[in-house]
């Protein structure tokens, strides 16, 4: 069948390849420009704020200058401090305990018990030409040495049945050591038994007991607080003190008669 071109019609001629690249060409043109100027923005946005920081640094100058040498002021008054004060303070310190240490231990290892008193009375007001641990901790509060003679001077007065000054100062004394601090702890509750105060006593034992699960002062609290709740009357509380230390440390000496003191509780 045959086909004929409508009258005037003429087909569209195909365009050249020089046509179609010229066309890409200007694509690409118009891409490049709209880029050229989303980044000229970018860059003119840049500058605007750096000229607005500037501004704002010139105006405030003297107050950045000033919060500035503040700043080093205060990081050199520290690192002077350090060097100068707190370090020398703290040697001077444990020079100061050293004497009073070597009493206490003294008084600890008298099993006699003969000499005792008079050992924890010179760790408590000095000797040799040092200071006690009563003026240490005063005189050098803030130091390492000074916060180790407080738990030095509580544990004297314990044993020179100084009971207030005992609690006194147990509680200024503060560690990271886990037994050193359970022990202060436990010493509290026994200065507040020695008073006939057995409410106070189990509440500082419980809590010597919960501080650490070693095998050494968990126990030895457990068996305080049992004691100490049972002569409260509180038999349940007791039983249960004394239930653990039968089922978790059956090794410790604590563990001996335990069987008869939960027979007590039952």
């Amino acid at each position: 069948m045959a086909t004929f071109n409508k009258r005037g019609y003429k087909a569209p001629k195909e365009k050249t390849e020089k046509e179609v690249n010229t066309n890409v060409e200007d694509i690409e043109q118009i891409n490049v420009d709209a880029k050229d100027s989303t980044t000229a923005k970018a860059f003119d946005t840049l500058d605007e704020t750096a000229s607005k920081a500037e501004d704002f640094v010139e105006r405030n100058q003297k107050a950045i200058f000033g919060v500035l040498a503040a700043v080093a002021l205060v990081t050199v008054g520290y690192l002077m401090y350090q060097k100068f004060i707190a370090e020398p303070k703290q040697e001077e310190a444990a020079n100061e305990l050293f004497v009073a240490q070597q009493n206490f231990q003294k008084a600890v290892d008298d099993v006699t018990g003969t000499k005792s008193d008079s050992l924890y009375n010179l760790v408590l007001k000095g000797s040799e030409g040092k200071f006690g641990v009563v003026k240490i901790a005063d005189e050098y509060s803030g130091t390492d040495a000074g916060n180790l003679a407080n738990y030095y001077a509580g544990i004297a007065y314990l044993n020179t049945k100084k009971y207030a000054e005992a609690i006194s100062s147990l509680e200024k004394f503060k560690s990271d050591d886990i037994m050193l601090n359970t022990l202060a702890i436990g010493a509290i509750g026994d200065a507040y038994a020695q008073q006939n105060k057995q409410k106070e006593a189990l509440d500082f034992y419980v809590k010597a007991a919960d501080a650490s699960k070693n095998d050494f002062t968990r126990p030895r609290f457990l068996l305080k607080a049992g004691k100490t709740a049972f002569e409260l009357g509180n038999k349940a509380d007791a039983l249960k003190y004394f239930t653990d230390i039968k089922d978790n440390f059956e090794a410790s000496p604590e563990a001996q008669s335990i069987d008869a003191l939960i027979g007590l509780a039952q």
